[in-house]
C-alpha cells in the first residue's frame, strides 16, 4: 500500500467539472460504460433488495438501473448540478431518495442490504477511504451485499488507484466481509462482497 498522503478531491471540484460538461465522464453514452453498467447489474446476487445505498449517483445513469433492484434506494452525491439531472433522470421512479452528502464526513444513520460504491473510492485519501469503510462496513446489514466498481486505469489526478481501493477492502476479509466475486477486465475491476 502506497502510504503518501493524497488528500481527498473536494465538492468545488465536482462542481466545476459538472459546470464545464453536465457528463464529464460520458456515462450516458460511452458503450464502455453501458457494457460495465451490464456487468455491475449481473454481479448481484438478489433480484430484489429491501433498502439500497449509491454513494456517488452522479447524474443517475446507475442510480435508474439499481432502483429497479432495490425496493428502495438512497443515491447520493457531492455535486448538487449532477444530482439535479438525477432527479430529473429518475422523476418516473418513486423508490429513490436523493441527498447531498460528502462521505465519509456524513453518512445515513440506516442500515442496507446492498451498498454500491462505484467510481467513487480512488476520490478519497487513504484517511477518508478507512473511515468510508468503516461506516459502510457498520451500516451493512448481516449478509448484506457490498459492490465495488472502479476504472483501473492510470492515476491521473485520481488520490488513489481503483486497484488500491480494492485490495484495501480485501484487508477486511475474512473478519468482516467475504468476498463473493471478483471481475477484472481491461479498464475495470469489480468485487462482490457479503457481510459476514
Amino acid at each position: 500500500m502506497n502510504l503518501s498522503n493524497p488528500k481527498s478531491l473536494n465538492t468545488e471540484f465536482f462542481q466545476q467539472l459538472y459546470q464545464k460538461n453536465p457528463d464529464p465522464w460520458q456515462f450516458a453514452t460511452s458503450e464502455y460504460e453501458a457494457k460495465k453498467y451490464a456487468a455491475t447489474l449481473n454481479a448481484l446476487p438478489r433480484n430484489l433488495y429491501q433498502s439500497g445505498f449509491e454513494i456517488g449517483g452522479s447524474i443517475g445513469i446507475l442510480t435508474e438501473k439499481l432502483a429497479r433492484r432495490c425496493q428502495s434506494l438512497l443515491s447520493v452525491d457531492v455535486s448538487d448540478i449532477a444530482q439535479a439531472q438525477a432527479i430529473d433522470r429518475c422523476q418516473h421512479l418513486h423508490n429513490i431518495k436523493f441527498e447531498l452528502m460528502s462521505v465519509p464526513k456524513s453518512f445515513p444513520t440506516e442500515s442496507f442490504d446492498l451498498i454500491v460504491l462505484s467510481e467513487v473510492g480512488y476520490y478519497w485519501s487513504w484517511e477518508d477511504l478507512h473511515k468510508a469503510q468503516d461506516l459502510i462496513v457498520d451500516r451493512l446489514q448481516s449478509q448484506g451485499h457490498l459492490l465495488l466498481v472502479h476504472w483501473t486505469a492510470d492515476r491521473g489526478i485520481l488520490s488513489l488507484t481503483g486497484d488500491e481501493v480494492h485490495n484495501d477492502f480485501l484487508r477486511l476479509v475474512p473478519d468482516k466481509l467475504k468476498r463473493i466475486k471478483s471481475v477484472v477486465e481491461d479498464k475495470y475491476r469489480l468485487e462482490l462482497f457479503e457481510k459476514i
